[in-house]
């Protein structure tokens, strides 16, 4: 026979650890706000544990078992509330307390006026179980179009819990005993399931934490330090991605390549710190003239890219046009030692020859900034797919529908 106070006492032990570890990821990682809810569902699984083991002490008392249960009700309650947090839902706790204060509501009666085993564990089933019945969808459902494998471990493992619960509440009714404060195998079956499902509940949660900051990882490393658009690496995943959409489907898209008219005499200048200050400027007054939807990255120095999803050669110069007039009207309210910003644009657009490699589209756009560059910088220009790739300077071709100036 497994000894019921040792299961308690693991069971303690269990939630102590688990919540410790919880409390170093919550002070490690500030932003993940489901860790400080996860945190204190272990300690107060802990404590309501401990208040149930002193029915084993305080014989003929219910009390303790009536504390430990509401108890363990809430730590329920506030592990379903850090799943939420996790996903970014609000949680209520007004919820939170209308559970807790039913479920001790009818511990109460049926302790106090109506003494009933059976309906005892009815409540606290139906108590424990409800938080994670909340949380089922949110832990099985795709997010984004990915299924965490945290968080599906997690929704099983619940589900699996919400069973338990279930039969232990059907068996009281029909006569089985299965008291948790009794020295009987049944008991001791349960609480050795429940620790260990409690475990791996946990373990979906460090697991569903774990995919969350690898993916804040990598988004970083696709993220220019400076300006906080995509970087190169970035441009070139979504492009790729462009290229194979444009390919299967046909339809085109279109890139800006943009760069800063003499951003080198701004640094020699004004200093470096003023020119990071005008990539970011630049990078503000571009983001306001984008559509849903499009992607502005920085490629390297005053060089940016702008791709277009869905988009036509017309609809590329009229994206450069407004990049073009915020900078001009931006330009015109400068006074005194503020740095107006001029650029160059080349527009491009995805087409059958490009296919699936992107490197072909940014030799074109790059073709068609090098045009704008020649006629006197300070506007843009769209690419000729009948001229070649790499003229000479003598024999700059004139570009499709020609060389638009700022008006």
């Amino acid at each position: 026979m497994l000894s019921v106070p040792t299961l308690w006492t693991v069971f303690v032990i269990n939630f102590l650890a688990v919540g410790l570890i919880w409390a170093y990821v919550a002070h490690s990682y500030p932003n993940l706000e489901a860790a400080r809810f996860w945190t204190a569902s272990c300690f107060a699984a802990a404590a309501g544990a401990v208040l149930a083991m002193l029915r084993l002490v305080a014989a003929g008392s219910l009390l303790p078992l009536l504390a430990g249960g509401v108890v363990m009700i809430f730590a329920a309650c506030l592990a379903a509330m850090g799943v939420k947090r996790f996903y970014g839902k609000p949680v209520s706790w007004r919820a939170t307390f209308l559970i807790t204060g039913l479920s001790c509501a009818g511990l109460i009666f049926f302790i106090a006026f109506h003494d009933s085993l059976s309906m005892r564990v009815l409540v606290f089933s139906i108590g424990q179980s409800l938080p994670l019945v909340l949380t089922l969808k949110l832990l099985l459902s795709p997010h984004q179009g990915h299924v965490n494998p945290g968080a599906r471990l997690a929704g099983v493992v619940a589900a699996l819990m919400i069973a338990i619960y279930a039969v232990r509440a059907a068996g009281n009714l029909f006569g089985v005993d299965f008291a948790f404060t009794d020295a009987n195998l049944a008991h001791a079956v349960l609480t050795l399931a429940l620790i260990f499902l409690s475990m791996a509940f946990n373990f979906g949660f460090v697991l569903m934490a774990m995919d969350r900051l690898r993916n804040e990882v990598a988004d970083l490393a696709l993220l220019d330090d400076l300006t906080g658009v995509g970087n190169r690496r970035h441009l070139v995943q979504r492009l790729s991605e462009e290229c194979a959409r444009s390919a299967r489907s046909g339809e085109p898209f279109a890139l800006l390549v943009i760069d800063l008219d003499g951003f080198k005499a701004v640094n020699d200048t004004h200093g470096h710190a003023a020119g990071d200050a005008c990539l970011q400027h630049f990078t503000l007054m571009a983001q306001t003239r984008l559509r849903a939807g499009d992607m502005l990255a920085r490629t390297g120095g005053d060089e940016f890219c702008i791709v277009l999803p869905s988009s036509t050669l017309r609809e590329g110069a009229m994206i450069a046009r407004r990049v073009l007039q915020v900078c001009h009207s931006d330009a015109e309210a400068c006074v005194g030692s503020e740095i107006p910003i001029a650029v160059s644009i080349g527009v491009a657009q995805w087409t059958r020859e490009t296919g699936t490699f992107p490197d072909r589209l940014i030799a074109a756009a790059d073709h068609a900034l090098y045009a704008a560059k020649k006629e006197g910088k300070n506007r843009y220009a769209v690419y000729d797919a009948a001229a070649p790739l790499a003229p000479e300077a003598e024999e700059m071709p004139a570009v499709a529908d020609g060389l638009r100036r700022l008006a």
